[in-house]
């Protein structure tokens, strides 16, 4: 009997191979037991298994044998069986990432949203921004959601605060970082999807505004009056590609 296809990885762990997996569920159960027995006598600590949709009708078997869901991508599930008691099993993805624009043009006017998906009809006015993408940098990020919703180009001047939150969408956690930018333009362009309405608006008028909650009161002021710590290249280590450092200016990097 072979046992699956698989490879290793740096947790004790053995990981079978997709496109190895048999397509008949007999095969499969009848290989799968036999190399659960093989890795357990070899001495990996955890068996992961990656199966893709167009073979979702191996998961029940693997289900049966004691794999327990891990996480899910667009097109696959992945499924762990601690095959040592106690084996650690490294946490899947916890956290949304989000971030938030503060952007001030040279007449004291702050760049304001109010959504049109919220929970309340009354005006809520509120910093443009939304989530990462997968793989997009932050600063990449803020730049294009500000464009996207309110039409306004910028530049990404500093990273200035963030809020950490638990028991988000999906009970997952959330980061949402703040960030200040300078408005390149000024014309004003709504993104119908999901924006109702976006303005220029004094910051002691939003400041004041009955329509505005004391956390965005408070980042608003933070990104105004704090100088906080920009995109950095460290030599002999930036990756441009794969990282995005944030330090203070006034630190030597050389």
């Amino acid at each position: 009997m072979k046992v699956l296809e698989y490879t290793t990885n740096p947790f004790g762990g053995v990981l079978s191979t997709p496109d190895g997996l048999p397509e008949d569920p007999q095969v499969f159960q009848q290989r799968l037991n036999h190399s659960v027995k093989t890795w357990k006598t070899e001495g990996f600590q955890v068996g992961w298994m990656e199966i893709p949709i167009a073979r979702s009708q191996l998961i029940p078997i693997a289900v049966d044998a004691g794999f327990t869901f891990h996480h899910t991508g667009k097109d696959y599930l992945m499924l762990t069986l601690r095959l040592v008691e106690g084996a650690f099993i490294p946490p899947f993805a916890t956290h949304y990432i989000g971030a938030g624009g503060a952007v001030v043009n040279d007449r004291n006017e702050l760049l304001v949203v109010c959504e049109k998906h919220r929970r309340s009809r009354t005006p809520y006015y509120k910093l443009p921004g939304g989530a990462l993408r997968p793989g997009e940098h932050l600063a990449d990020c803020i730049v294009r959601e500000i464009l996207e919703e309110t039409g306004v180009r910028t530049r990404f001047d500093a990273l200035v605060c963030f809020r950490h939150w638990h028991g988000y969408r999906y009970d997952k956690s959330d980061i949402y970082f703040v960030c200040r930018l300078t408005p390149l333009s000024h014309e004003l362009t709504v993104q119908e999807e999901e924006i109702e309405e976006c303005h220029w608006m004094p910051v002691q008028d939003y400041m004041d505004s009955e329509y505005v909650s004391i956390f965005n009161k408070q980042i608003v002021e933070a990104a105004l009056n704090s100088s906080g710590v920009s995109p950095t290249f460290i030599e002999g280590y930036s990756n441009p590609e794969k990282h995005e450092i944030f330090m203070p200016r006034d630190i030597d990097h050389e």
